[in-house]
């Protein structure tokens, strides 16, 4: 192909035409007279056209001859390159063949990746399920624990409170019984069950003597009863108690009577019959109390002794 490309036309004659016709324009040009006329002019133009179209021609005709080489020289690489087709098409098959074997594997892998999906789904559902459950019957049974430790805790400190009332009972009555050791060592007691008490956070405390009435930590021995709005406290016949800062029940107190002008003469007979009265009143009023609030002690309902013993006392309020 090669060779066929570096033979060259040869192109003396064409040369040599273009020549003479050049010649042939100059020997009219030289033979005319100026200015030249229109026939001079069409045949010096006629003759320097043909020479140099007989010029190019050698060169227009050797392009054609390379370009219909190189589309022989084109086809024939076509051609070739088809007789490989049949190779191409072989090989294609088999491509084909395999990403068809590759495409089932992976439709079936696809398939049990979604089984595999849908079985975790489904477990993990009955697993969320089951740790539900198990959490509604753990809440329920910490709510039952609860509820039972608080009522546990209700009831010791009901029990804590009736005891501190007796123990209060038993100091009044021994400072009312005049007797200095009895009100030391009861003193005593009485200090070492309210040191226990607070250490959990019962606290008792008292009413102060000629503090005005408190209705949120002053009760009355008749509930129905109103005290006035500048009503005074007398003495305090039951402790009060908080718990943990909050009120758990009233101290049980008495009010100072109106002093008339004249006041009558006690009589001793309706003193004595006044402070029954009075103590059946405290026994109905912790008897009509609720569980939370009840003063179930033995307090005697008669005239408490100011004076307390120089022990520590509940703080009074």
């Amino acid at each position: 192909m090669k060779k066929q490309v570096e033979l060259k036309l040869v192109k003396w004659p064409f040369q040599v035409g273009d020549a003479v016709f050049l010649g042939v324009a100059w020997l009219i040009y030289s033979q005319s007279k100026l200015p030249m006329g229109p026939w001079e002019i069409f045949f010096c133009v006629l003759t320097v056209a043909c020479g140099a179209l007989l010029g190019v021609t050698p060169f227009l005709l050797e392009y054609r001859a390379v370009v219909r080489l190189a589309e022989a020289g084109a086809l024939a690489t076509t051609v070739a390159q088809i007789q490989h087709l049949d190779l191409v098409a072989i090989q294609i098959n088999r491509a084909t063949t395999q990403w068809q074997g590759v495409q089932e594997e992976s439709t079936k892998t696809v398939s049990a990746a979604r089984e595999i999906a849908d079985r975790m789904t489904s477990e993990a559902r009955a697993f969320t399920d089951f740790m539900q459950k198990a959490n509604n019957s753990e809440i329920a049974t910490l709510r039952l624990e609860i509820e039972k430790l608080r009522r546990a805790e209700n009831d010791w400190q009901q029990v804590l409170m009736r005891i501190l009332d007796h123990v209060y009972a038993l100091h009044q009555a021994a400072l009312r019984s005049g007797q200095p050791g009895l009100v030391e060592q009861l003193g005593h007691f009485q200090n070492a069950c309210y040191d226990v008490s607070r250490r959990i956070g019962l606290i008792p405390f008292l009413a102060a003597t000629g503090k005005p009435f408190d209705t949120v930590r002053h009760r009355l021995v008749d509930e129905q009863a109103r005290a006035a709005a500048d009503a005074r406290v007398s003495e305090t016949i039951a402790t009060g108690y908080t718990y943990q800062g909050q009120l758990l029940r009233p101290a049980l107190v008495s009010l100072q009577a109106t002093e008339p002008p004249n006041p009558p003469v006690a009589d001793p007979a309706s003193t004595s019959t006044a402070r029954s009265s009075m103590e059946s009143n405290v026994a109905a009023s912790r008897t009509n109390m609720p569980d939370d609030q009840r003063l179930e002690d033995s307090v005697s309902s008669e005239d408490a002794v100011e004076s307390m013993a120089s022990a520590e006392q509940p703080p009074i309020v």
